[in-house]
Protein backbone atom coordinates (compact mmCIF):
# COMPACT_ATOMS: atom_id res chain seq x y z
CA UNK A 1 0.00 0.00 0.00
CA UNK A 2 1.42 3.43 -0.88
CA UNK A 3 2.04 5.79 1.99
CA UNK A 4 1.16 9.46 2.28
CA UNK A 5 3.23 11.89 4.27
CA UNK A 6 3.20 15.66 4.59
CA UNK A 7 6.94 15.96 3.96
CA UNK A 8 8.32 14.83 0.60
CA UNK A 9 9.41 11.19 0.47
CA UNK A 10 12.62 12.24 -1.28
CA UNK A 11 13.96 15.79 -1.41
CA UNK A 12 14.13 17.56 -4.74
CA UNK A 13 17.64 17.98 -6.06
CA UNK A 14 17.05 21.27 -7.84
CA UNK A 15 18.92 24.53 -8.19
CA UNK A 16 19.48 27.21 -10.79
CA UNK A 17 22.07 26.45 -13.45
CA UNK A 18 21.38 22.74 -13.94
CA UNK A 19 21.60 21.39 -17.46
CA UNK A 20 19.38 18.34 -16.86
CA UNK A 21 16.67 17.35 -14.40
CA UNK A 22 15.28 13.81 -14.28
CA UNK A 23 11.63 13.41 -13.30
CA UNK A 24 10.08 10.09 -12.31
CA UNK A 25 6.58 9.32 -11.15
CA UNK A 26 7.16 8.52 -7.44
CA UNK A 27 9.70 6.97 -5.14
CA UNK A 28 9.44 3.19 -5.14
CA UNK A 29 9.13 1.32 -1.87
CA UNK A 30 12.86 0.60 -1.67
CA UNK A 31 13.78 4.20 -2.49
CA UNK A 32 11.37 5.48 0.16
CA UNK A 33 12.78 3.07 2.74
CA UNK A 34 16.40 3.98 1.96
CA UNK A 35 15.78 7.70 1.39
CA UNK A 36 17.54 7.55 -1.99
CA UNK A 37 16.43 7.89 -5.58
CA UNK A 38 16.30 4.74 -7.76
CA UNK A 39 17.51 2.55 -4.88
CA UNK A 40 16.12 -0.85 -5.92
CA UNK A 41 19.00 -3.06 -7.12
CA UNK A 42 17.00 -3.99 -10.23
CA UNK A 43 16.64 -0.36 -11.29
CA UNK A 44 19.04 0.58 -14.09
CA UNK A 45 19.03 4.35 -13.50
CA UNK A 46 22.51 4.69 -12.00
CA UNK A 47 24.02 2.23 -14.45
CA UNK A 48 22.37 4.05 -17.37
CA UNK A 49 23.78 7.42 -16.24
CA UNK A 50 27.27 5.96 -16.32
CA UNK A 51 26.86 3.86 -19.49
CA UNK A 52 25.46 6.87 -21.34
CA UNK A 53 28.43 8.98 -20.11
CA UNK A 54 26.27 11.39 -18.13
CA UNK A 55 28.39 10.68 -15.05
CA UNK A 56 32.09 9.77 -14.85
CA UNK A 57 31.40 6.64 -12.78
CA UNK A 58 28.46 4.60 -11.57
CA UNK A 59 27.11 6.26 -8.47
CA UNK A 60 25.30 4.45 -5.68
CA UNK A 61 21.75 5.61 -4.92
CA UNK A 62 22.75 7.25 -1.62
CA UNK A 63 25.14 9.53 -3.55
CA UNK A 64 22.24 11.31 -5.29
CA UNK A 65 22.93 14.68 -3.54
CA UNK A 66 26.19 15.04 -5.50
CA UNK A 67 24.51 15.07 -8.94
CA UNK A 68 24.34 18.89 -9.17
CA UNK A 69 28.15 18.83 -9.34
CA UNK A 70 27.60 17.26 -12.79
CA UNK A 71 24.80 19.61 -13.85
CA UNK A 72 22.07 17.08 -13.01
CA UNK A 73 19.01 17.33 -10.74
CA UNK A 74 16.19 15.03 -9.63
CA UNK A 75 12.49 15.28 -8.81
CA UNK A 76 9.28 13.23 -8.95
CA UNK A 77 5.69 13.99 -9.88
CA UNK A 78 4.43 12.49 -6.60
CA UNK A 79 6.50 13.93 -3.76
CA UNK A 80 4.27 12.69 -0.91
CA UNK A 81 3.41 9.18 -2.09
CA UNK A 82 5.55 6.11 -2.69
CA UNK A 83 4.97 2.81 -4.39
CA UNK A 84 4.42 1.42 -7.85
CA UNK A 85 2.51 3.59 -10.31
CA UNK A 86 -0.53 1.30 -10.17
CA UNK A 87 -0.68 1.70 -6.35
CA UNK A 88 -0.71 5.50 -6.31
CA UNK A 89 -3.93 7.42 -5.75
CA UNK A 90 -5.34 9.28 -8.74
CA UNK A 91 -4.38 12.64 -7.26
CA UNK A 92 -0.78 11.66 -6.42
CA UNK A 93 0.83 13.60 -9.25
CA UNK A 94 1.31 17.31 -8.60
CA UNK A 95 1.81 18.59 -12.15
CA UNK A 96 1.37 22.30 -11.32
CA UNK A 97 4.16 21.99 -8.73
CA UNK A 98 6.46 20.27 -11.24
CA UNK A 99 5.84 22.95 -13.85
CA UNK A 100 6.45 25.72 -11.30
CA UNK A 101 9.73 24.10 -10.18
CA UNK A 102 10.95 23.66 -13.75
CA UNK A 103 10.01 27.21 -14.72
CA UNK A 104 11.68 28.58 -11.56
CA UNK A 105 14.95 26.62 -11.88
CA UNK A 106 14.98 26.59 -15.72
CA UNK A 107 17.20 23.60 -16.44
CA UNK A 108 18.02 23.27 -20.12
CA UNK A 109 16.52 19.75 -20.25
CA UNK A 110 13.83 17.87 -18.35
CA UNK A 111 14.01 14.10 -18.85
CA UNK A 112 11.01 12.05 -17.83
CA UNK A 113 12.20 8.58 -16.80
CA UNK A 114 9.21 6.82 -18.37
CA UNK A 115 6.43 7.41 -20.86
CA UNK A 116 4.01 7.17 -17.92
CA UNK A 117 5.76 10.05 -16.14
CA UNK A 118 5.81 12.08 -19.36
CA UNK A 119 2.14 11.39 -20.07
CA UNK A 120 1.22 12.50 -16.54
CA UNK A 121 3.53 15.53 -16.59
CA UNK A 122 2.61 16.74 -20.06
CA UNK A 123 -1.04 15.75 -20.07
CA UNK A 124 -1.04 13.70 -23.27
CA UNK A 125 0.20 10.44 -24.76
CA UNK A 126 3.83 10.23 -25.82
CA UNK A 127 4.51 8.70 -29.22
CA UNK A 128 8.28 8.29 -29.05
CA UNK A 129 11.30 8.36 -26.81
CA UNK A 130 13.74 11.21 -27.20
CA UNK A 131 13.52 14.97 -27.54
CA UNK A 132 9.95 16.24 -27.73
CA UNK A 133 8.64 19.25 -29.64
CA UNK A 134 7.25 20.99 -26.57
CA UNK A 135 8.92 22.88 -23.75
CA UNK A 136 8.11 23.84 -20.18
CA UNK A 137 9.06 27.49 -20.06
CA UNK A 138 12.48 27.51 -21.71
CA UNK A 139 13.22 23.89 -20.75
CA UNK A 140 13.33 21.28 -23.50
CA UNK A 141 11.60 17.96 -22.77
CA UNK A 142 13.09 14.50 -23.29
CA UNK A 143 11.39 11.13 -22.68
CA UNK A 144 13.29 7.98 -21.69
CA UNK A 145 12.38 4.32 -21.31
CA UNK A 146 11.86 3.46 -17.65
CA UNK A 147 14.94 2.08 -15.88
CA UNK A 148 12.68 0.15 -13.48
CA UNK A 149 13.15 -3.60 -13.37
CA UNK A 150 9.38 -3.92 -13.80
CA UNK A 151 9.63 -2.23 -17.23
CA UNK A 152 12.50 -4.34 -18.53
CA UNK A 153 10.53 -5.29 -21.67
CA UNK A 154 10.69 -1.65 -22.82
CA UNK A 155 14.32 -1.04 -21.85
CA UNK A 156 16.85 0.39 -24.26
CA UNK A 157 20.02 2.34 -23.48
CA UNK A 158 19.86 4.10 -26.88
CA UNK A 159 17.53 6.96 -25.77
CA UNK A 160 19.74 7.50 -22.72
CA UNK A 161 22.75 7.85 -25.01
CA UNK A 162 20.80 10.28 -27.19
CA UNK A 163 20.05 12.27 -24.03
CA UNK A 164 23.78 12.32 -23.21
CA UNK A 165 24.49 13.76 -26.68
CA UNK A 166 21.83 16.46 -26.14
CA UNK A 167 23.19 17.07 -22.62
CA UNK A 168 26.67 17.73 -24.07
CA UNK A 169 25.20 20.19 -26.59
CA UNK A 170 23.18 22.02 -23.90
CA UNK A 171 25.89 22.15 -21.24
CA UNK A 172 27.32 25.64 -20.64
CA UNK A 173 30.86 25.98 -21.81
Amino acid sequence: MPRRLEAPILPDVLQAGLTLVFCGTAAGKRSAAEGAYYAHPGNLFWRALFEASLTPRQFAPHEFPCLPDYGIGLTDLAKRHSGNDNELPRDAFDVPSLIAKIERHAPRLLAFTSKNAARAGLGHAIAHYGLQDETIGTTRVFVLPSPSGQARGHWSIAPWRALATQFALERPR
